[in-house]
Parts: structure tokens; sequence; C-alpha cells
């Protein structure tokens, strides 16, 4: 099978448990940018768990300033950069964040989705919304990963949304994170059953 095969088999397969498919938009930037099969794997698990995050601060929020759809398409190609650092694929780094935002930006993305390649790790900068952290805590709690400096500034902004207690809202998000988590090794499979 070949690694433009893989990389077609990695965007459709329907996953175990069941992965929701990346936007159209995302998919085709990927084949085009003949992406390596794990990466598209990986921004499978975390767009899918970015789409659960999302709808359950939605139906919790709904007073809150979201943009929905910048949040999935955030999290569908918040790794897109390392198409051109394949090391950090599979090692450290972060070279991947800046060349990502420079490489949607010159396919024609708008600066407002290109900036979750650069911002998925960077969630203590003063300008970052709440679409940013969210696009974060995605990219962490896929894999059962809790980052407590994360969590709690998006704990704080819903609490500012939703005028309830910082500890009210911690309580309800990491019930959300925990069964969230829970999947994980499903995901890191998922993940794992493609290529570099």
């Amino acid at each position: 099978m070949t690694s433009t095969d893989l990389l077609q088999r990695a965007l459709d397969d329907p996953g175990h448990p069941l992965l929701r498919p990346l936007p159209d938009r995302a998919a085709e930037l990927l084949r085009k940018l003949d992406a390596p099969p794990r990466l598209a794997a990986h921004l499978r698990a975390v767009h899918d768990v970015a789409y659960r995050v999302v709808e359950w601060v939605s139906r919790r929020h709904p007073a809150l300033p979201l943009d929905r759809e910048a949040v999935l398409f955030g999290a569908a190609t918040h790794d897109i950069g390392k198409t051109a650092h394949v090391a950090e694929l599979s090692g450290p780094g972060s070279s991947h964040e800046e060349t990502g935002r420079d490489l949607l930006l010159s396919h024609g993305v708008p600066p407002h989705l290109a900036r979750f390649a650069a911002t998925h790790a960077t969630w203590t900068e003063p300008d970052i919304g709440v679409e940013d952290l969210l696009v974060s805590v995605a990219d962490k709690v896929w894999k059962n990963k809790r980052v407590p400096e994360l969590e709690d500034l998006l704990v704080r902004r819903l609490a500012e949304a939703s005028g309830r207690t910082v500890w009210e809202e911690f309580l309800e998000l990491d019930d959300l994170l925990t069964t969230v988590g829970e999947g994980a090794d499903a995901r890191l499979a998922f993940q794992g059953s493609y290529p570099v």
C-alpha cells in the first residue's frame, strides 16, 4: 500500500470507537501536502475530542461567544506544520508551530483559522481566546494527559461566562475530561496503526 493510500485510509477509517471525519478543507490540505498517515490519524483523534468538548461547552454555556467551526478546524490542522517537520511526529520539537501557521496562510486559510497551528502550545499568552484553549485542551486530553494550568485557564473563562463559581465549573469540566480521557487507549491505538 502506498503512502497516499495509507493517508486516504487514515482520513476515511471510521476508527474504533468511531472518529468523526475531518472538515473537508482540512482533509484536502492534508492530501495536497502528502501528509504522513500518522499525522492524519492524530488530527482525526484530536478533532474528535475537540468536537466532544466544544459540543459540551456550547450546551452548558450558550451565552459564551464561541466560534465552534474555528475550534474544529483548528483541532483538525493544529499540527499541520509536521508535514515539514516530520521528526516532530515521533519526537519533541516546536518548529512545526510557526511553520504550520505560515503553511496554512500560504494555502489561503484565513489568519483567524491558521492561528491554532501556532497557539496550540502557547496558552499563557495574553491574547489567547477560549477557542485556542479548547484546541489546546483537546490536544492534551485525546491521550488522557491533563494539564492543570491549561484547564484552570479554561475553567476561569467558563466561570466568567456563566457567573458560577470556579469550583463548580472545575468539577463539571473535570468530569467531562475524565470521561473523554477514558477513550485514550483506543485513540492511541488508532494513531499508532498508521506509519510516520
